[in-house]
């Protein structure tokens, strides 16, 4: 396997006036940055300008952050919880994309009250199984992260948090180099469409 490094993308997921998404996002890039093995781009989607329509005829900005998308080998999303689910500027971003997320790891680390925005992170993990993307079981999750961390933007207590971002960035970056290889060796594409006369219908 290829010693370079593993490419992630972090996605900061909210747009939301007073977010506190960037807090938890420099946090999470300081605790990539102790691993060589990883080489980073920070995509703050409250600073993409990406167009309310999905064109045939991109905008520079789309044809831009989609190939940011395509350069990474790896993903972590940086997502808080919305209404029990994720924002909508998250699912606009990931929706102009569709072969740049294939056969590719997905990280999160969300946020949120009592949910820690795990509730959001069910719900992406089927968008991501859609785009053929394999999503990480394990994530780094903040309840109530207005009370947890410092007026300087550190974690009021740093190791469990570290703790479950190691446990995290070890299954991307396995997973990442697995599927690397993988679309080196052969390039991914999905499985043909099943005819309808041979879906299965039950029994008879």
């Amino acid at each position: 396997m290829s010693d370079k490094p593993i490419h992630l993308a972090i996605l900061v997921g909210s747009n939301r006036e007073g977010r506190f998404a960037p807090v938890i996002a420099r946090w999470f890039t300081g605790q990539v940055q102790q691993n060589a093995e990883f080489s980073m781009d920070v995509i703050d989607l409250a600073e993409v300008d990406l167009p309310a329509a999905i064109s045939d005829a991109p905008s520079a900005e789309a044809v831009s952050f989609c190939e940011r998308l395509a350069a990474a080998d790896a993903f972590v999303m940086v997502v808080p919880e919305y209404n029990h689910s994720f924002p909508a500027v998250l699912k606009h971003g990931i929706d102009f994309g569709y072969y740049e997320w294939q056969a590719k790891p997905v990280g999160f680390v969300s946020y949120g009250g009592f949910a820690a925005g795990l509730r959001a992170v069910e719900h992406l993990r089927g968008v991501m199984a859609e785009l053929h993307a394999m999503t990480m079981r394990d994530t780094v999750s903040f309840q109530n992260p207005w009370d947890a961390f410092d007026e300087d933007g550190h974690p009021l207590r740093p190791d469990g948090y570290a703790a479950a971002a190691t446990v995290m960035l070890h299954q991307l970056r396995w997973w990442a180099t697995a599927l690397r290889q993988a679309r080196t060796d052969t390039p991914y594409t999905e499985a043909p469409a099943v005819p309808e006369e041979q879906h299965l219908t039950g029994v008879a």
